[in-house]
């Protein structure tokens, strides 16, 4: 038997405030509507989300559906850029994700790299594929976050990756225990 992770990222956010508590636009509020109607015949054992507010929107009405509370891992949370609580603009995150995907180990002072962001993450996913083994789970995740857990099983899954992603996005992982069978995106 197989194990799925339908791997979500969050939907369209605002583009000012807090990383940890921002929630979602009127469109990424429409689209998490979309994505339930997409997952809902999915046969879904949890859901999961990322500890940040627009993530757990944008899966929390498909755990209600099932009956469930979305289950919080704080260690799913988006990579830390910088040692700042508010969002960084597009014009300084781009050339620090490409910096970043350079060189792994870089970092701003107060921030982490991809290596501890992709450690944190993928330790909390392995658990996942235990603990839900032979399941369908979904994960209420974020672009670099769900990029460096995709990449640690595939190095396809990197910066180009990442740049094609869409707000929200579905992927749908299948492995075999902890071994990577393969990947398909489901949002359209």
């Amino acid at each position: 038997m197989s194990t799925f992770v339908y791997m979500v990222r969050h939907g369209d956010s605002p583009r000012e405030g807090n990383e940890r508590t921002r929630g979602l636009t009127e469109k990424g509020l429409l689209d998490a509507q979309r994505l339930y109607d997409k997952l809902k015949n999915m046969k879904i054992d949890a859901v999961i989300s990322s500890p940040y507010i627009r993530s757990i929107l944008t899966v929390e009405k498909l755990a209600k559906q099932l009956g469930q509370e979305v289950l919080i891992f704080e260690d799913l949370k988006e990579r830390i850029f910088s040692s700042e609580d508010d969002r960084i603009s597009d014009n300084e995150l781009v050339p620090l994700l490409e910096r970043s995907f350079l060189d792994s180990n870089f970092a701003l002072v107060g921030g982490e790299s991809n290596v501890d962001c992709q450690k944190r993450a993928i330790k909390v996913l392995k658990n996942i594929l235990d603990v839900f083994r032979d399941k369908r789970v979904v994960i209420g995740s974020h672009g670099a976050v769900m990029t460096l857990m995709m990449g640690y099983f595939d190095s396809n899954f990197d910066l180009d990756f990442l740049h094609s992603t869409s707000k929200p996005d579905i992927y749908r992982i299948e492995f075999n225990n902890q071994e990577l069978v393969g990947v398909k995106r489901i949002w359209s």
